[in-house]
Order: C-alpha cells, then structure tokens, then sequence
C-alpha cells in the first residue's frame, strides 16, 4: 500500500483501489479550503494514476464529516458578496469532482453526514451507510443555503423539499435507503470494508466499459439540464449567504457569544411568541 503525505486528509491506493480519508477527526472532519485543496490534489493524483480504477471517500473518527467551514471573509459590499461567490464555488467543484470523476467513486459514510459533507457522499456513484448513521441538511435553521442542489437529481422533488425546509438533521440510514441517499445500510464495524468490497468488484470488470457507462449515465443527467440547474441554485446560494437582516445579525451574535444552542433557541422563542 502507498500512502501520500497530507496535513488534513490522508492518499492511500492499494493496487486498483485509492483511498481518500478525510482526517480532521477532533472537528468531526469538518472540511474547510484547505482540506479542499488537498482533496482536489488528491484527486488529482487518483486520476492521474493509470493503476487506480476505483476511489473511496472515507472519514477518520466518529464521524464522516459534520459539513463544510464557509468562509467569506469580513469584507464588505461586493467585495464581501465576490469571496462569498469565490469559496462557495471551492466547495461546489470539489463535490462535482466525486461526480464528474473518470474512475468509479464510492463513499463510506458513518455516524454523521451532514450540509455539504451530505452532497459530496452523494456526489459519489455508491454510497454506503453505517447502522446509527444521521444524515441531514441543516442550513436553513442557520440562514444558509444549498452549495449544490443535486438531491432532487437523485431523490425527487418532494423528498428533497422535506429534508431541506424543515432543516431535519436526524434523518436515519434507514430513511436515507428508503429515500435513496445511500445504496445501502450495513452494520458499522462493516462500513468501510463493504465499500471496499464493492471497489474491488468493479475493479476487476472491464475498464473501458465501466468508464463509458458512468459517462453515458452522467451525460443522460447533463441532456435533463442538471449542470446549468445546478450553477443557477449556486448562484442562489450566494444571495442567501450575503443577505443580513436585524434577526440575521442578532442570530450571528447569539452564536458568538453563548454558541449555536442558544441561538437555535433564541430563534425559537422569538418565533413563538408572535
């Protein structure tokens, strides 16, 4: 097995099979720019490397990935809306590399899945699930939006808007089969073995032909419009990021000062009492 040097991730590949481990394990891997650098370097490499046919994206730690840090910096008026755009579309393309990949991409995904961790385990051709999985969408509840909007691609429109509006971060492995987020559930311990098993199955198939029918299933999607779809709800995401309102700015403090729990609450009650 070869393994590259990395600081948040770690590159392993093992014959016909590299290995991508997120490893910010202390902020639940929590993907931040320069974890999105390494993971599109990585990337690279995989691509690059004639032996690899398959990819497997996997978290170190309890968890696979609490989502992405979104940055913008504390510039103002377009210059503030301009790096807002800039770092949302970092995070927009380095999901859409899990799905527009020439090699096969499976991702292992274990106790939590969540906001734009949930989309780049998705972006992926397989998913596999640990039992006591939580998968969710939270944004809403905090005034953020979508980075991409690839889930009613995959689940349809109804399940889609149920998991989005309501910002429900408690959906189980269970409900994330039957609504189609993942291919399918297995016991923890049995997580990452599992999408290796499949790795090593689609390995062996025939190159030429399992490239060719990722890419005529892809392009069936690309014909539908899910790519300029996907780049317009990007460009909604932008204007949710950068508006402010007094709540907004009142939410933001909470946070600050006394973190998200009493901010969640604080938006509660406030809601509650009109």
């Amino acid at each position: 097995m070869v393994e590259m040097p990395f600081e948040m991730i770690r590159y392993q590949t093992d014959g016909p099979i590299a290995v991508i481990t997120l490893d910010r394990p202390d902020k639940l891997n929590a993907i931040n720019a320069q974890m999105i650098r390494e993971l599109n370097r990585a990337l690279d490499l995989a691509e690059g490397d004639f032996d690899v046919r398959v990819i497997v994206l996997r978290g170190e730690g309890k968890a696979f990935s609490a989502g992405f840090d979104l940055g913008g910096g504390e510039r103002k008026g377009e210059d503030r809306i301009e790096a807002l755009r800039a770092n949302l579309q970092l995070d927009f393309d380095v999901i859409m590399r899990f799905w527009d990949s020439p090699k096969t991409t499976i991702s292992a995904v274990h106790k939590y899945c969540f906001g734009s961790a949930l989309e780049m385990a998705v972006a992926c051709d397989i998913t596999v699930a640990a039992e006591g999985c939580r998968f969710g969408e939270p944004e809403v509840k905090f005034g953020s939006g979508i980075v991409t909007m690839i889930l009613p691609w995959l689940i349809g429109p109804k399940r889609t808007k149920e998991l989005l509006l309501t910002g429900n971060d408690e959906v189980t492995a269970e409900r994330a089969l039957e609504m189609g987020l993942v291919n399918r559930v297995v016991p923890a311990e049995d997580c990452y073995a599992e999408a290796l098993r499949l790795a090593r199955t689609i390995a062996v198939n025939d190159r030429v032909a399992v490239t060719l029918t990722k890419k005529a299933i892809n392009r069936s999607y690309e014909v539908m419009g899910m790519r300029q779809a996907l780049l317009q709800s990007l460009e909604l995401d932008v204007s949710i990021e950068a508006s402010e309102t007094p709540e907004s700015r009142e939410f933001e403090r909470i946070i600050a000062e006394d973190g998200i729990k009493a901010a969640l609450a604080w938006q509660e009650a406030r809601l509650l009492k009109r």
